[in-house]
């Protein structure tokens, strides 16, 4: 268990990469548009939203690598497209340079967020999968939290101090790309491209003392059961192709990314000055790492659904308090308060459950095409709401907008009460065949 812990802590280690490039440059935010003096769609479409454009790219066509190379190559891959973004945009001049390398961060982004829970939950044992897999949340917020640090703390240096801010993005990108080379290849993956005695080798060591003929027949009448022309968008895969768009796209619609992209400019909307706003954007991180850990240690014990009912109703009292905020205008640090609550509902709900679920749900064969499915409609929504913020801020308001957010939490509370299957302790190869026959 040591050896499954290590090789998925590393693996993992993409996501802390994805929290980092994500948040990091909302510390340059304002910076970047008063520096290249750019309108609010410019500075939201161009400038803040290219990385997001280009996480939705590498979501969408994350699987083929994922499939084609394997989970470890194409983390590998992942690693170097982190770093050459992180330096590129710490070195360029214009808003379309920076663009262009912030795209390149953002399909390593789209692409780890199918490559490494896939790699994560094939290598996992059943009762431990919610856990192991929730590393990889852990690290999105551990990055998140590091990125808020380090933008406080470079904050101040002089007018080039984005450059800092962006830049340092590449050590942890380098040592993850060192790092990804020691683990192991997917024995689930190896298994389904033939590969048979190298997938013995591997299961020797990931999973010592258990028969790899067991692991074997369950693969093999898993993909009996996956005709070579179906894919995702076949009728057999209804069900679980809804429960994928339906828990990605409330996964945006809570606001997340929208808040964490613009942290501080929510803040300082809020009434905080802006030293305040970058050091209350340190506790939301904060927040967001302690819950995220109760929510990994609670994945396996209470199941999926439970924190998904625990985090809509968090979202439901918080996002409504925030808008009611905004509209009564009250000061001092009553924003900050409710937003505390809202990213703690977050990661201990969706942010410990999505990347989990997604990667559950799907036949083997097909489990890179639902993470891509997954990830591109998340990463859509991702790269679409983030980008229309300063927009809608300065047309219709943030007291409108939170509105917005607070009420599709409600239909994201339905939507867990209805639909929502609860997926904990079971294996993978049970839990597709038990999808699949339930709306068959």
């Amino acid at each position: 268990m040591n050896k499954i812990f290590t090789w998925s802590l590393v693996a993992a280690l993409a996501g802390f990469l994805f929290g980092f490039d994500t948040v990091v440059i909302s510390g340059a935010d304002q910076k970047l548009q008063a520096l290249w003096e750019s309108s609010d769609s410019f500075h939201g479409f161009v400038v803040m939203g290219m990385a997001l454009w280009g996480t939705v790219v590498g979501a969408i066509f994350g699987g083929f690598p994922t499939q084609r190379m394997g989970r470890k190559k194409t983390l590998f891959w992942i690693g170097v497209l982190y770093s050459v973004s992180a330096l590129g945009s710490a070195l360029v001049n214009d808003p379309f340079s920076f663009a262009f390398f912030r795209f390149i961060g953002g399909l390593g982004v789209g692409a780890s967020t199918i490559a490494a829970p896939a790699y994560i939950s094939e290598i996992a044992p059943a009762k431990n999968r919610g856990k192991l897999v929730g590393l990889y949340q852990f690290n999105i917020v551990f990055g998140i939290l590091m990125a808020f640090l380090s933008n406080y703390l470079f904050s101040g240096m002089g007018e080039q101090d984005w450059r800092w801010m962006i830049g340092i993005e590449a050590l942890p990108a380098i040592i993850f790309t060192v790092l990804i080379l020691q683990i192991p290849l997917s024995p689930r993956w190896l298994l389904t491209q033939g590969a048979i005695e190298k997938a013995k080798a591997v299961y020797a060591r990931v999973a010592p003392g258990e028969r790899i003929e067991d692991l074997q027949q369950q693969i093999e009448e898993d993909l009996e059961s996956t005709k070579a022309s179906e894919s995702i968008y076949s009728e057999t895969y209804r069900f679980p192709l809804m429960l994928t768009f339906l828990i990605a796209f409330f996964n945006q619609f809570s606001g997340i990314n929208a808040f964490l992209y613009y942290a501080p400019r929510i803040l300082e909307a809020g009434g905080l000055g802006e030293s305040t706003a970058l050091l209350s954007s340190v506790g939301i991180g904060v927040i967001n790492l302690i819950f995220t850990l109760i929510g990994i240690n609670l994945i396996d014990r209470l199941g999926r659904k439970d924190l998904m009912y625990y985090g809509s109703v968090g979202y439901i009292l918080s996002l409504s308090f925030v808008a009611l905020a905004f509209f009564l205008q009250w000061e001092g640090m009553w924003i900050p308060i409710f937003l505390f609550v809202f990213i703690a509902s977050h990661a201990v709900g969706q942010g410990a459950v999505i990347w989990v679920f997604i990667s559950e749900i799907y036949p083997n064969k097909l489990r890179n095409s639902g993470q891509a499915f997954g990830s591109s409609v998340h990463w859509v929504l991702a790269a679409a709401i983030p980008s229309s913020i300063p927009f809608l801020f300065s047309s219709i308001g943030p007291g409108w907008v939170f509105s917005i957010f607070a009420l599709m939490m409600v239909l994201q509370l339905l939507f867990v009460r209805f639909m929502m299957p609860e997926t904990k302790g079971v294996s993978l190869e049970t839990l597709s065949q038990k999808l699949i026959q339930k709306k068959s």
